[in-house]
């Protein structure tokens, strides 16, 4: 008899992130790559158009899809107050929090439900949120809270805070994420940065205008490692490239010295990171650092600032700058971009911390963990 791994697939059909997309995208691909000998994995999904060519486009060898009733925003809605009609048990595991978090027979039935969380913006930054995905975010844990036989988060630093979100005892498990699988820079990368009009050189940020994302923070490490690069800033939502622009100049940054640029494709971001001469991580949340990991894989040299999240993740693959010492950010960035050398070496140890992470690893212990239950 085959045991069945049931996966949430919402991400892949409805994205609401991109980070999330690619997380479910990978993982299940990687889960069906890794099945143990009598094992098999199924998708979960919401209604939509071509809904079995789109998941079978990007997650190949479901042995089924399990069609929901309804679109992925009224589905969210719906298991947001558990009910769940229509999604059968087994075992199920999401990649995120959206989840059939409903009562269930472990026991008897076999029943399982497992949620992840990659992020705890929903009550670290709640302010920058709408509130609706803030009370969605809040009701989901606290079902998972009540129902979930496991919930996955990235780090362990995450898995200390979680504790103090809810009576979750040993149910938490730890499990990171990756960068995309095959991430690494293109052969066209040249072609592709003048296509986005980058400079030649520059030291990287991810992030936004928001106070969360620490961008006043690494311009002025920029400022204070007196450096003549250009910063570029990538993954800045749409409309909010003003205040990101204001936001340099505030700093004291000049006129042209700072270049904004929205989410990006993964060959496009990879093709980014390959002219980057520095990434910067100046911000201090909790959540799953990803382009912190992509540019680990990539070899980037890496400046972060000093939190649990970044020392469990950077590890000895950066620098880490104490969040407390104002200068610390750019006194490390100087340290970092002091030669050709040391930029050299620096990316070589970035290179060899990103090896720990891998999508093939994670799916192992998903299976893993699904056994264990």
């Amino acid at each position: 008899m085959t045991a069945v791994l049931r996966v949430v697939l919402d991400q892949v059909v409805a994205a609401t992130s991109p980070d999330l997309a690619m997380a479910s995208r990978e993982l299940s691909r990687a889960l069906v790559a890794g099945a143990p000998e009598g094992c098999a994995v199924e998708g979960i999904v919401p209604a939509a158009a071509d809904v079995a060519g789109t998941v079978e486009g990007a997650v190949p060898g479901l042995v089924a899809l399990s069609r929901m009733a309804l679109p992925r925003r009224e589905l969210a809605a719906s298991w947001q107050l558990g009910v769940a009609p229509g999604v059968g048990g087994g075992m199920i595991h999401s990649p995120t929090l959206m989840a059939p978090l409903v009562r269930h027979d472990r026991v008897h039935a076999h029943d399982q439900i497992v949620a992840t969380l990659w992020d705890l913006d929903a009550w670290e930054r709640a302010a920058e949120m709408p509130k609706p995905a803030v009370a969605w975010h809040r009701a989901m844990l606290k079902r998972a809270a009540k129902h979930a036989d496991a919930v996955v988060v990235p780090t362990h630093a995450m898995a200390e805070r979680l504790t103090d979100l809810g009576p979750f005892g040993d149910r938490i498990r730890v499990i990171a994420g990756a960068a995309p699988r095959g991430f690494a820079v293109p052969v066209d990368e040249i072609g592709r940065r003048r296509a986005l009009d980058l400079p030649e050189g520059y030291v990287l940020v991810a992030g936004s205008s928001a106070p969360s994302s620490g961008l006043a923070e690494a311009f002025r490490a920029v400022l204070g490692a007196a450096l003549d690069a250009a910063v570029v800033v990538i993954d800045v939502p749409e409309g909010d490239e003003p205040a990101v622009a204001e936001l340099a100049a505030a700093s004291g940054l000049g006129e042209g010295r700072v270049q904004v640029r929205g989410p990006l494709e993964d060959a496009d971001r990879a093709a980014v990171l390959g002219g980057a001469i520095a990434l910067l991580a100046p911000s201090d949340l909790s959540a799953f650092p990803w382009r912190v990991v992509e540019a680990l894989s990539a070899g980037v040299p890496i400046v972060a600032t000093d939190t649990p999240t970044h020392r469990e993740v950077v590890w000895d693959g950066g620098v880490l700058a104490a969040a407390s010492d104002e200068g610390a950010l750019g006194d490390a960035l100087a340290r970092v971009l002091a030669s050709a050398a040391a930029v050299e070496r620096y990316g070589v140890v970035a290179a060899d911390r990103g090896r720990a992470f891998s999508w093939a690893g994670a799916a192992e212990r998903v299976w893993q963990l699904h056994a264990d239950l």
